[in-house]
């Protein structure tokens, strides 16, 4: 299986819910911004509307740090609508829910369960260049943590800015990074 890591977003076009409203989204309208795809199995479900809000706690300040999020599921975006109109959680969504009825995005990120049509829960950080620099995904039993992710792009970012620099584990905005040198082989 080849990684997905440092791999350019796969060419799409989708349609997505927003604001009370529908639009068009495409990999061209990430260009020169950080993205989160957080990949989900279905609107209507048990433990995706928990993510989902919790990821909508975190959008502004996500937002400050320059990164638009963008959820996915293989609901057209009218299910998007109707979900949101009838879950008081699902209101307090402000970001992009794209729509993937076809799966061409969740199989694009390695993402799609055939068997079931569904996504699994995956998550992909992409650099200003489309580039994919994180990706994590999961059993679609176990939810994610979006203060962990929160972390994750800080990290992203601080090594984008400070080439030669990575961050350790558990590492914070404001903590000590590391320089990999030979002086650092054997003293960690």
């Amino acid at each position: 299986m080849e990684s997905i890591i440092n791999a350019q977003v796969p060419e799409f076009k989708v349609h997505a819910f927003q604001n009370g409203e529908f639009k068009d989204v495409s990999n061209n309208d990430i260009k020169g911004k950080w993205a989160i795809f957080f990949f989900y199995p279905a609107d209507f479900t048990f433990v995706c509307p928990t993510e989902l809000v919790d990821l909508a706690e975190k959008y502004d300040e996500l937002k400050k740090m320059g990164v638009e999020v963008f959820s996915v599921s293989c609901d057209t975006h009218f299910v998007h609508k109707a979900w949101h109109d009838a879950s008081d959680s699902i209101k307090k969504i402000n970001y992009t829910m794209l729509a993937d009825p076809l799966g061409v995005l969740a199989k694009g990120f390695g993402v799609f369960k055939e068997d079931e049509g569904l996504a699994y829960r995956g998550t992909f950080v992409v650099n200003p260049e489309g580039l994919v620099k994180l990706a994590e995904v999961q059993d679609n039993s176990i939810g994610r943590n979006a203060e962990e992710l929160v972390r994750k792009v800080k990290a992203a970012q601080f090594v984008e800015q400070h080439p030669g620099e990575v961050c350790p584990a558990k590492w914070n905005e404001g903590q000590q990074t590391l320089r990999p040198t030979i002086d650092l082989v054997g003293k960690i």
